[in-house]
């Protein structure tokens, strides 16, 4: 291949992206075909397809050189041996050529995103472990919520108001976005927030702490698509239109890249030339790690089939059947399935379909048709509604029960095996396992963190490849080497495909392998199984994917044992909720009849709640007749109940009693105003600080209670989009205390805590110890600000004092050492009579619930747990199920240290342990956790505290809380917890009676 000759210069670039093929033509600087198409995982193909479609306009004899880009083109560019450019060096051939004033270049692509920093210091930086925030991200959303791309897109315009959606990941999106969904929220509103996920993510995972300013250039598919997405950017970055640049180039700015990159390369080509090269690579050999067949032979399947065939249930027509039935309803987080069963247990009628984000109306059509197939000879006498939806459906059709979903997949599992003693359910996008110990639900699991061993995780893999799940599911029933993908994440997962992809593998290796992986991670990442004996002898497997013989044979593989699929496995929390409304019917029944459902509406309304301090985002749903349900809320007062609420509660009055240090002290002439962010260990310290500045003739100022507001305000200067919530929400803190003029902010380095001499040692979690260094580097308004961050310890009291003389004396002549003797002595002092004030309060509360036969809540965190932005109202939550909550640092200190396995070095890990083993000594005391996501200290925490709780006989619950504020997974666990308890006393009556 020669040099070409002549004045006539054509470059062609082609990205190859993880869901798009671009082709860009270049003749002499001017492009003249741009292309862009969805590939469906056939990479080699589509490129080929699309060159073959420039044939025409480049001309057969016209020489030309190429350049491959994107995420998918490295494998395509080897086996073809063409030149490769890397894609960020792509875009700022891209830029340079095409938008040369640009500061900041942002791209989102399919499962790409990336920032390139252009003025200033030179930084590019790429998502690497994560897809949310992508075009992928936003794909998957608009499946959630059953429209296409371009519908959420327009959507999105009609919006009145934001919720807050993670986007890390489509796993938290769903948690967050169906809970709303089911409760009524409208879909503009969803749409948008969903736009503003996706800023979110870019701001806080790519950008992290560095200003995004000047002109803005936006590439990428989905900015130059989505109108909504484009606006969400804008206005969260205050960018005009004359600072936001969104060109037509868009899409291709990759393409067009790799075009302008290719006029510098040797290697000359014809059209037919690179043809051919590219199918050569279209034909290239597969290399990849190979698994076991699901299915040998049909022989196998069919003996497979045969023996799952044996756990049915008797059916028979409701228009053949006349007596009393049994309604049972499940709302589920993707599906609503309805079962109507008979006085034989017999299924008369069922329904499954998805409630494409609107449940009610799905239940209202089909309720219609039930009452036109029984007639006047079918009674339905009782009814039972179980799942996400549960509180909407009841409030709307009048049912007559509700439960929790764990009590309603148990109740249907026991059905068909009496002896059962571990059952799990794989839903759409939830895991739930719970163990059974003498015939009561004594731990459950719920996958609060990941997706990806769930139905949705394959539903948006066959989707996102053109196929329905079950088309997908059933190519890899016989696929003779199975790709191993691994036990990996969902974003993982999309790169472990699309290497696949790159290296040829069939549909059907992809699909097997991907149930394969399903299973893993549900048995390693969720139940954290270690062998089959962790599980059970008798294993009941539920929930619509189980429905799906490749991920149950890839079970019963995985495991070596055999299990228990009842044939109506993605029916049976409808189905236990029949049970339910069977075992409980009662004189009547308050199911709509044919009248009120005949005129039966649903119109839903959103407002903000005045009524305490949680300020909690309602959705009303008025289904007419009076009848209305009220969601959104994280305590009783909106729907006018109160005495629940009005139970003692621990975390609410810690938060007043730390609340009250911030009241102005009266001091005349202050030497200075000083700051303290209400955060982090200030939420442990604060009457000591308090105390000790005060006595020195400072004025202490204290941030605001934390609000999502003031998070998004300090948004911009977060540098680690892991670390957890608690430690991002003080850039907002720092910030909110410079709104407020103070002269000084004072937040000391603190390697060590306080030593209650119950632990090997008494560290600070790192993250504490050091996070004002953080903020010091990364908030930029700090540079030339007094903020006063010297390293203290106040374990060592008379270490202390010397280092407190030497920083307070030396920065302030005025003050003497005698000032800051007397000044220490205060602030110990206070600190005590904090710690007596919280454990008086919980032993008045725990009287208070022995005096009314009331359980107790032990609620086991950190000192910060108490934020309500942090606890997103758990609290109140809890406490609305007639619970009194009482933290751990008021009972640690009534039961011996208990015998932990692990080394045990932090101050507040030795009072969770504490708390867990004073839980096991008193009956009516049950202990829950709350962990934050990001906290990695925690990990070490739960497993022991787990031990420590069923060594004594209790349930341990774990509730994991970041910034999002939907408590749906977290009521679960409550109920669930609560269900189990209640069976195991019964249980006890009846052995005793």
């Amino acid at each position: 291949m020669g040099e070409i000759k002549g004045i006539m210069n054509v470059n062609v670039g082609i990205d190859i992206g993880s869901t798009t093929v671009k082709i860009v033509v270049v003749r002499d600087g001017e492009i003249i075909h741009k292309h862009y198409e969805r590939h469906f995982s056939k990479v080699r193909e589509k490129a080929v397809e699309l060159v073959r479609a420039a044939r025409e306009l480049i001309g057969e004899d016209t020489p030309l050189r190429c350049s491959i880009t994107g995420s998918a083109g490295l494998g395509v560019a080897k086996a073809a041996d063409i030149d490769f450019v890397q894609e960020v060096f792509a875009t700022r051939k891209a830029v340079g050529v095409h938008v040369p004033q640009a500061d900041v270049v942002i791209e989102l692509g399919g499962e790409d995103a990336k920032i390139v920093f252009l003025t200033g210091q030179l930084e590019e930086r790429m998502n690497g472990s994560c897809a949310g925030g992508t075009g992928a991200f936003i794909d998957q959303m608009a499946v959630l919520l059953d429209v296409t791309p371009s519908e959420l897109d327009e959507l999105a315009q009609g919006a009145e108001r934001i919720y807050t959606i993670a986007s890390r990941c489509g796993v938290f999106a769903k948690s967050d976005i169906q809970p709303l969904l089911n409760e009524g929220a409208r879909k503009e509103d969803v749409a948008a927030s969903i736009f503003q996920a996706v800023v979110n993510q870019t701001i806080a995972g790519l950008a992290q702490g560095r200003e995004v300013k000047g002109d803005v250039l936006f590439l990428g598919g989905p900015l130059f698509f989505f109108k909504g997405l484009q606006k969400r950017f804008q206005e969260t970055l205050k960018l005009d239109d004359a600072h936001a640049h969104f060109p037509a180039l868009a899409p291709y700015a990759i393409a067009a890249g790799a075009a302008e990159y290719a006029g510098g390369t040797q290697k000359t080509y014809t059209v037919d030339s690179l043809l051919a090269a590219l199918e050569k690579a279209a034909d290239a050999p597969v290399v990849a790690n190979y698994l076991p067949p699901l299915f040998e032979d049909e022989q196998q399947y069919e003996e497979f089939k045969h023996r799952h065939a044996m756990h049915d249930v008797m059916t028979q027509n409701v228009t053949m059947y006349e007596g009393d039935a049994y309604l049972g309803i499940d709302c589920g987080s993707t599906t609503t399935k309805l079962v109507l069963i008979g006085a034989d247990d017999q299924i008369l009628f069922h329904h499954y379909q998805s409630n494409k984000g609107n449940p009610a109306d799905v239940i209202r059509e089909q309720l219609t048709r039930l009452y036109e197939l029984c007639g006047d000879r079918v009674h339905i006498v009782s009814s039972a509604v179980t799942g996400y939806g549960e509180a909407l459906i009841q409030n709307a059709f009048g049912v007559d029960f509700g439960l929790v979903e764990t009590v309603a997949h148990f109740r249907a599992a026991r059905h068909f095996c009496p002896d059962v003693d571990f059952i799990i359910d794989i839903g759409g996008q939830d895991i739930k396992c719970f163990k059974i110990r003498n015939k009561c639900i004594d731990n459950i699991s719920l996958n609060e963190a990941c997706s990806s061993g769930c139905g949705s995780f394959i539903e948006t893999f066959a989707r996102s490849m053109g196929y329905s799940i079950e088309e997908f599911c059933k190519l890899g029933l016989f696929a003779k080497h199975p790709i191993d993908l691994g036990s990996r994440c969902t974003v993982f997962m999309n790169s472990s495909v699309k290497q696949a992809q790159k290296d040829g593998a069939g549909i059907d290796a992809i699909s097997a392998g991907l149930s394969v992986s399903v299973v893993k991670n549900a048995l390693y990442k969720v139940i954290r199984a270690h062998s089959p004996d962790d599980l059970g002898q008798h294993i009941v497997v539920q929930g619509g994917t189980f429905l799906n013989d490749a991920i149950l044979r890839s079970f019963e593989q995985e495991i070596g044992r055999d299990v228990t699929r009842p044939a109506i496995s993605g029916l049976m929390g409808a189905y236990g909720a029949a049970l339910h409304a069977k075992d409980n019917r009662r004189d009547t029944t308050t199911l709509i009849g044919t009248d009120i459902l005949a005129g039966f509406e649903h119109n839903v309304r959103s407002t903000r709640c005045g009524l305490c301090e949680n300020h909690c985002n309602l959705t009303i749903n008025d289904f007419g007749g009076g009848r209305r349900f009220i969601s959104g809320n994280r305590c009783e007062r909106p729907l006018g109940g109160t005495k629940k609420a009005d139970l003692p509660n621990l975390y609410k009055w810690k938060l007043e009693k730390l609340k009250s240090y911030g009241k102005p002290s009266g001091i005349a002439n202050p030497i200075a105003k000083i700051g303290l962010p209400f955060g982090l260990n200030n939420f442990e310290l604060l009457p000591f600080w308090t105390a000790f500045l005060r006595k020195l003739g400072f004025e202490t100022v204290l941030s605001d209670v934390s609000t999502r507001d003031m998070y998004m305000q300090g948004q911009h200067s977060i540098p680690s989009d892991t670390v957890c919530y608690p430690a991002k929400l003080m850039h907002g803190h720092i910030e909110n205390l410079l709104e407020k003029g103070v002269d000084a902010i004072f937040y000391p380095c603190m390697t060590y805590n306080l030593d209650e001499e119950r632990a090997t040692n008494h560290y600070n979690c790192p993250v504490v110890a050091y996070y004002p260094e953080l903020l010091k580097a990364n908030v930029s308004a700090l540079a030339d600000f007094d903020f006063m961050m010297p390293y203290f310890e106040l374990a060592d009291k008379k270490h202390f004092t010397k280092h407190a003389v030497k920083y307070f004396c030396g920065k302030y002549p005025q003050i003497k050492k005698k000032q800051v003797i007397a000044a220490v002595e205060d602030a110990y002092m206070a600190q005590d009579e904090y710690y007596i004030d919280v454990r008086i309060e919980g032993q008045r509360a725990i009287r208070y619930a022995d005096e009314h036969d009331l359980d107790v809540a032990v609620i086991a965190g950190r000192p910060y747990h108490v934020d309500p932005e942090i606890n997103h109202g758990i609290d109140q939550l809890i406490a609305s199920f007639g619970l009194v909550i009482v933290s751990e640092d008021a009972v640690w200190q009534l039961t011996d240290a208990p015998e932990v396995h692990v080394l045990n070095q932090w101050t507040y890990h030795s009072r969770m342990y504490g708390a867990a083993k004073y839980v096991t000594q008193k009956e009516n005391a049950q202990l829950i956790q709350l962990v934050s996501f990001g906290c990695g200290i925690d990990a070490i925490t739960t497993d022991e505290i787990r031990a420590i709780c069923e060594n004594g006989g209790k349930i341990y619950t774990q509730l994991k809380i970041d910034e999002i504020s939907n408590l749906g997974a977290a009521k679960i666990r409550i109920r669930s917890m609560l269900a189990a308890v209640e069976e195991g006393r019964k249980l006890a009556e009846q052995q005793n009676a």
